[in-house]
């Protein structure tokens, strides 16, 4: 596997409105499009990248808390991230993205820390190890 650019940022709120006019207003970036998961949030671009994800929850109102939901790593080499991660018994699950050429792979680090990785949609790996 080969990771070669830090895709995103995911951050969990309670206030989507707020959080999405401060990081429109405040820090420059801008709302744009979103691909139509099940759940509610917006994506702001940096020029023509989207770098923040929020999603809302409105369990995630716990003033203390990090509400960093992931991190995400663009990557190559499908078959060999699955089979790695199968061999270290580390949980996964993967799925298309909805009107996007990108298969994303959710793992946990051993802390528990959520990372995604990010696949070209058209990558193969054995249907077995997929976890969808």
């Amino acid at each position: 596997m080969a990771l070669y650019d830090l895709d995103h940022i995911n951050i969990r709120t309670a206030n989507l409105e707020n959080m999405t006019k401060f990081y429109a207003e405040v820090l420059g970036l801008t709302l744009g499009d979103r691909p139509a998961f099940q759940f509610p949030g917006s994506w702001l671009y940096c020029g023509d990248k989207p770098v923040v994800h929020l999603v809302e929850d409105a369990s995630s109102s716990k003033p203390d808390t990090i509400q960093l939901e992931h991190f995400a790593f663009k990557a190559e080499g499908l078959a060999e991230t699955l089979e790695t991660l199968n061999a270290a018994d580390a949980p996964y699950v993967s799925r298309l993205v909805p009107g996007r050429p990108i298969r994303q792979v959710h793992a946990e680090d051993p802390d528990g820390n959520h990372i995604e990785l990010q696949f070209a949609a058209d990558e193969e790996a054995d249907p077995a190890l997929l976890n969808e």
